[in-house]
């Protein structure tokens, strides 16, 4: 490797190699519960895409494997280096390239942050929609893992607003795919294949994405219900009104006093009310006209009075931001109080009633504690699943997993396979995909440098 890190620092510079102690210990991992941190051979930092052509081609030539790394937030393995490998951390890759106000676009390199892109389309009056939780997350790695969020329900997860990539292939050839446009017809689809490919087909250097007005006016409704059912039962009606909610989030009773207690939420809810609900419902609204979404409001009230609610808060927004915040560190929660593995599974939103009544079947079943909360206006569940026990926890994993797929579902919704979950994809997935997906990863890879073994072994 010396020879390869002076090839290296003949592209990037010798500053912007990093081998041995001089890699800090953040970019050997990223934050899977129970992954092994694993120190690369070297870190790389580059600065344009010319530049990360370069590296890819040294690579492809030593058969040197390359994980693509943004800020680390990922949550599945897909961004722990191979010790034999290079880490590509796109730390220096961070420029909005460009607000197109007319064509209402963002153009971003892989290493910009959500938080630093809002900041930024706010001064517009525009915002980018996509809210996977943690804003310090790259769009780099929003795209390697199609991340979604609790804005789902309403825009979607990301490969809905990314309109197209500029990508280098493991040879080190430069694609550019899709455009400034909404739709195209032209051979196939190469932006949406590499969206989600957890940096197993190309390495994203450049990303055109989809914005929208940023409405002026927010409110946020929270109602308890007495049992889990009732609030998966209102979730379609609620999206059936027209009344077009932003977020639709369930959180169990455990999980919400988990969440007030951790970090003093004050709601206003009266203590009597706490101990009848078993399951909250979020609603979150917005409107560019102030009456306009009163009435909004007003009418999701009676609703949900009629739903089952055992009463119906509009939360003041100082109180709403605090429970979205909350919300959104629900991971960080469950990480705090030791939790053995997440679960990020979707199931078709009206199946979520009878796939948490499975749940609590297989937590007594196999002596496990687990608690959660989901977007269940597009039906991700997200668990926390407390078994110390290895094997123990992998049959129970297994088996949340199949009965999930069993109603229609998939493994993850968002949080992607990487090495965390990727043996239970290869087990329970169509074997005929999986086939079809190692051809994909060998025709763009034939030499399987990119980020071996993730998703496949």
């Amino acid at each position: 490797m010396t020879e390869i890190a002076a090839l290296l620092s003949s592209i990037v510079g010798p500053a912007n190699v990093h081998t041995g102690t001089a890699i800090k210990e953040d970019f050997t991992h990223d934050e899977a519960l129970g992954s092994t941190p694993t120190t690369p051979a070297a870190l790389v930092f580059p600065e344009t895409t010319d530049e990360v052509a370069a590296v890819l081609r040294v690579a492809n030539e030593h058969r040197i494997p390359v994980t693509a790394r943004g800020s680390g937030t990922g949550l599945s393995g897909a961004a722990i280096p191979l010790a034999e490998g290079i880490l590509l951390a796109f730390d220096r890759m961070g420029a909005i390239i460009d607000i197109d106000t007319e064509n209402h676009v963002a153009v971003v390199q892989p290493g910009v942050r959500l938080e630093q892109l809002d900041e930024v389309t706010r001064q517009h009056g525009l915002v980018y929609p996509v809210y996977p939780g943690e804003y310090s997350a790259s769009l780099g790695g929003n795209v390697a893992t199609n991340a979604g969020g609790m804005r789902a329900v309403r825009y979607g997860v990301t490969r809905h607003h990314v309109l197209g990539l500029e990508a280098v292939l493991p040879t080190g050839e430069v694609i550019r795919t899709g455009g400034k446009f909404v739709k195209a017809t032209t051979g196939y689809d190469l932006t949406q294949l590499i969206i989600g490919s957890e940096g197993t087909l190309a390495i994203v250097t450049e990303v055109i994405l989809k914005l929208y007005p940023r409405p002026a006016h927010r409110a946020t409704v929270l109602a308890p219900f007495t049992t889990l059912e009732e609030v998966t039962a209102a979730v379609p009606r609620i999206v059936d009104s027209g009344i077009g909610p932003v977020i639709l989030e369930y959180i169990d009773m455990l999980t919400m006093s988990a969440t007030c207690s951790t970090y003093g939420l004050e709601l206003g809810i009266p203590q009597e009310v706490k101990e009848t609900a078993l399951a909250y419902l979020v609603v979150m609204m917005e409107s560019s006209h102030a009456d306009r979404l009163d009435e909004d409001v007003a009418t999701l009230g009676e609703q949900l009075g009629q739903l089952g609610a055992v009463d119906v808060y509009v939360l003041p927004p100082n109180a709403a931001t605090q429970l979205i915040e909350a919300r959104e560190k629900a991971f960080w929660l469950a990480k705090a109080n030791n939790a053995d593995d997440i679960v990020d599974l979707v199931v078709p939103r009206a199946a979520i009633a009878r796939f948490m009544s499975r749940v609590a079947e297989l937590a007594a079943e196999h002596q496990a504690w687990i608690a959660g909360c989901g977007h269940a206006g597009d039906g991700n569940v997200h668990l926390a699943v407390f078994q110390p026990d290895p094997e123990v926890r992998y049959h129970l994993m297994r088996a949340l997993f199949a009965v999930g797929i069993e109603l229609g579902g998939t493994i993850s919704g968002e949080h992607g396979i990487g090495t965390e979950k990727k043996r239970y994809f290869l087990e329970l997935e169509d074997p005929v995909k999986i086939d079809l997906m190692r051809r994909i990863k060998t025709a763009f890879d034939p030499n399987g440098i990119l980020n071996p073994g993730k998703l496949f072994d």
